[in-house]
């Protein structure tokens, strides 16, 4: 009776035990499953925010890039000042021819002839005068453009040309203009020597694109450096 009682006992332990571990072990479940969503909201909300900051961080430095472009040229506006596409506008029309008249004894006959240094000083006095763009004889004149003696003929651009030299610049036509003709100027001074010297008022005056190449062999761009510019 006694053994039975004990083994009743014993089984009622066991069960109660069994049914405790059941008991948590349910109760650990459902705190694990309710927990799961928790953690799964407050890692969507985590990264939604930083989505968020992002999004802002670009945003400023879209605007910043907007504002700092604003002042960049564009390619077409790079093209046109590198003198690589034709242009039209008001301007002038100057035409520099040698003299007809015929040299005295004892005087130099070269000084009745257009030079290299007569081109370049009414072509100085029209970029000073806000010439935008200019040509000598179809030669389309840029930064690296060459105008000098070569022989009877002048060379603009490694192309020989002869006089008359026709040249034309886009700019504001009476600014131009009085440029050239103004009191003492240069084409004052060619005069004395018998040069011709016209210069046509235009509403629109063509220059062509520079033909050449642009290409750089020996310079590369860098950081400017003040103290090596001299």
């Amino acid at each position: 009776m006694n053994k039975i009682l004990h083994g009743s006992w014993s089984i009622a332990c066991v069960c109660m035990v069994l049914g405790f571990m059941l008991a948590v072990q349910f109760r650990t479940t459902q705190v694990i499953n309710e927990s799961v969503p928790h953690q799964r909201i407050e890692e969507m909300s985590a990264r939604l925010l930083q989505t968020e900051e992002e999004r802002d961080d670009l945003k400023e430095e879209l605007e910043k890039v907007r504002k700092e472009g604003a002042g960049v040229p564009t390619t077409a506006e790079l093209r046109l000042r590198a003198g690589v596409t034709p242009l039209e506008g008001e301007g002038v029309i100057v035409k520099i021819d040698d003299s007809s008249a015929s040299s005295k004894s004892g005087e130099n006959p070269n000084l009745y002839l257009v030079h290299d240094d007569d081109l370049l000083r009414v072509i100085n006095e029209l970029r000073a005068a806000g010439a935008e763009a200019v040509s000598v004889n179809g030669q389309r004149l840029i930064g690296t453009s060459e105008i000098r003696c070569a022989g009877p003929t002048l060379s603009v651009n490694n192309v020989r040309s002869a006089p008359p030299f026709i040249i034309h610049a886009i700019g504001d036509k009476k600014a131009l203009e009085g440029a050239i003709k103004m009191r003492g100027g240069v084409a004052e001074t060619l005069k004395v020597w018998g040069i011709l010297v016209e210069v046509t008022v235009e509403d629109k005056v063509y220059v062509p694109a520079y033909k050449g190449t642009t290409r750089h062999t020996y310079a590369s761009e860098t950081t400017e450096k003040e103290a090596e510019v001299r």
